[in-house]
């Protein structure tokens, strides 16, 4: 119950179900970090912007891999300092069998800024 999660198509929830609002957003930038975790900034398009966030993605993902893909990532949970990065918004994925991240990715792309429905 609450949060976001996969599920099959076909079942529409009703309109108060999305405790996480989440938002598409177009890669911009992807550094490495000090653990292994990639600091990423993303476009979310005129409302918000260019937000930035540290994600552990370093599995199935370079840096280089990273630019220009459209993520999904819920940008209303506030800022939080993060090893001396503040994150603005959580990057969304599922984990595979190894507990590794997998992101989150619209197909085809969606407008950046665009809300999950």
């Amino acid at each position: 119950r609450g949060g976001t999660s996969a599920g099959r198509a076909g079942v529409q929830p009703g309109p108060d179900a999305h405790p996480l609002p989440a938002t598409a957003g177009a890669r911009a930038c992807a550094r490495h970090s000090l653990k292994p975790a990639f600091k990423v900034w993303a476009d979310f398009g005129p409302d918000l912007g260019v937000l930035q966030t540290s994600a552990q993605v370093t599995v199935h993902y370079t840096p280089a891999s990273l630019m220009g893909r459209q993520v999904v990532g819920c940008v209303n949970l506030g800022e939080k300092n993060i090893a001396g990065f503040l994150s603005q918004f959580l990057l969304l994925g599922f984990a595979d069998e190894a507990g590794a991240i997998c992101l989150i990715t619209p197909d085809p792309q969606v407008p950046n800024g665009q809300k999950l429905m």
